[in-house]
């Protein structure tokens, strides 16, 4: 039977399965030697079949040689830790904006061997366990088996990661309860899980035909599998997973400030590979800062979702770019680990060993403010104050200060033989003789002659008036009076021969 399209006869049975019926048409006629192009009808004989077989052979290998679309990776983490910068570092981006809840990145996979790019979503959940919610929007129970998740530590804060790990493992673990995948799917996704982890194998050196697909070795199939251990994928998710620690730079920080030892280190990596081996996870220490490992978690994860080859072995010789693929790890190998821990024991809980360090209280000094100069320099020029700053004695503004050596400053004190009277009377004396050699500004020792002399003197010079020399007339008799009545004080009694 022919069937005629677009003035093309072919047999109907060529159509069957086929929507594009023209071209394929074309294809088959110019590459079959048993096809005859007369006058646009195309007349085959028996050997169409072999033809149609090799035709289905070639699209069927040309539509799965293409790079698959729809996978996603689910990234966990706290905040701060690190998770938007390291994906846009991936990504090629040097800045990037940290948004809130649930963000949206990709990342371009290039197959150089097929020469076909596509994308992988990539969906960072907030640091807030608020927002866990918003992880429906990211992955169903379809797109479920196409996801990697990717959980993030926080190296620059030890203390908080296996909190942080086995926090967001349960986040995880509690939203694929809730899709509510068909029992006998979600077994076949663990059992893919499995045998994955027990079919690792040491990579080899790439093929130079195939510089990225993975090429199945002789023998594979033949492969003796191991029985897992007994803390291996107890914790399966049916997805990969893979932990990876950040700001891994902050290693030389936590041994300067933190007094941070190789034993130190050692312990942090033995919990998080232990806990690793319970969801079959792979493990890579990274820092943007200083672009540590991170070409190596680009093919890492590309390998696991689009099953790219992949070259690199395991390494843990660097405590600070530690890298361990899923399938490498086992009890054992960790074991090496704790023959450099003696302070503690290995199984010791990681929060008695690695503690918080605590919070250092920043003690302030009293803050002293500076009084604006020309303010202070007013004060001192201010009548009410000395040259000293303190107050300055009633008197006229403008007066030179009298020296603290001038005999008239000095206020003599009474005499503890001397009569309650005539020592008030010295006091007064005192007291006012004090205060008229600062008006007069004359120099000399209460009692002499010169200081009348010289008060009168500067009373005519300085036009005050007459009255203040009856003052100091009257001052000068009361001092006299007072330098009698002590001399007579000090006469010794008269003894009986005398009498």
């Amino acid at each position: 039977v022919l069937v005629s399209v677009d003035d093309l006869s072919f047999p109907a049975c060529f159509l069957t399965g086929y929507s594009f019926g023209r071209s394929l048409c074309f294809e088959m006629g110019s590459g079959c030697q048993c096809a005859r192009f007369i006058r646009g009808s195309v007349f085959v004989n028996m050997c169409l079949i072999s033809c149609r077989t090799s035709i289905l052979s070639e699209v069927s290998t040309r539509s799965s040689s293409k790079l698959p679309s729809g996978k996603n990776i689910l990234v966990f983490g706290e905040d701060g830790s690190g998770k938007t910068t390291l994906v846009a570092k991936l990504q090629g981006a040097d800045h990037s904006k940290k948004g809130r809840g649930l963000e949206y990145l990709y990342l371009n996979v290039h197959d150089e061997d097929r020469d076909d790019l596509t994308r992988c979503n990539v969906w960072i959940l907030d640091g807030d366990l608020y927002h866990k919610g918003l992880l429906r929007f990211a992955v169903s129970a379809q797109t479920l088996p196409d996801c990697l998740a990717v959980f993030v530590a926080d190296m620059s804060r030890p203390w908080t990661i296996m909190e942080s790990l086995q926090k967001w493992a349960s986040v995880l673990r509690d939203h694929v309860d809730k899709l509510k995948i068909p029992p006998e799917d979600m077994r076949e996704m663990e059992q893919k899980m499995v045998k994955a982890f027990q079919e690792y194998a040491e990579p080899e050196d790439a093929t130079p035909s195939s510089p990225q697909r993975r090429a199945p070795t002789a023998g594979e199939d033949e492969a003796v599998v191991l029985p897992l251990g007994d803390n291996t994928l107890t914790h399966n998710l049916g997805i990969p997973v893979l932990i990876v620690c950040t700001k891994c730079d902050a290693v030389s920080v936590l041994e300067k400030e933190h007094d941070y030892r190789e034993e130190h280190f050692d312990f942090i990596q033995s919990h998080i590979r232990r806990f690793s081996l319970q969801y079959g996870a792979g493990l890579i220490y990274t820092s943007v800062k200083e672009e540590k490992n991170l070409d190596l978690l680009y093919k890492y994860i590309v390998h696991k979702m689009y099953d790219f080859q992949f070259t690199t072995p395991a390494l843990v010789v660097e405590k600070d770019a530690v890298f361990i693929p899923s399938g490498w790890d086992n009890e054992k190998k960790i074991g090496i680990l704790h023959e450099n821990i003696t302070t503690v024991r290995p199984e010791d809980p990681f929060e008695d060993f690695i503690t918080k360090p605590p919070v250092r209280k920043l003690v302030h000094d009293k803050e002293i403010n500076a009084e604006d100069e020309q303010v202070f320099l007013m004060k001192q020029q201010s009548p009410g104050r000395t040259a000293s700053g303190s107050p300055r004695p009633a008197g006229r503004a403008g007066q030179p200060t009298v020296t603290s050596g001038s005999p008239m400053s000095a206020v003599k004190k009474p005499d503890p033989n001397m009569k309650a009277g005539a020592a008030n009377e010295g006091v007064l004396a005192n007291f006012f003789n004090s205060l008229l050699s600062k008006k007069t500004g004359a120099p000399g020792s209460p009692g002499s002659g010169a200081v009348g002399a010289g008060v009168q003197g500067s009373a005519k010079k300085t036009g005050q008036k007459p009255g203040l020399t009856d003052v100091q007339a009257e001052l000068d008799r009361m001092t006299r009076k007072q330098d009698s009545m002590v001399s007579a004080n000090n006469i010794p009694p008269p003894t009986e021969n005398e009498a």
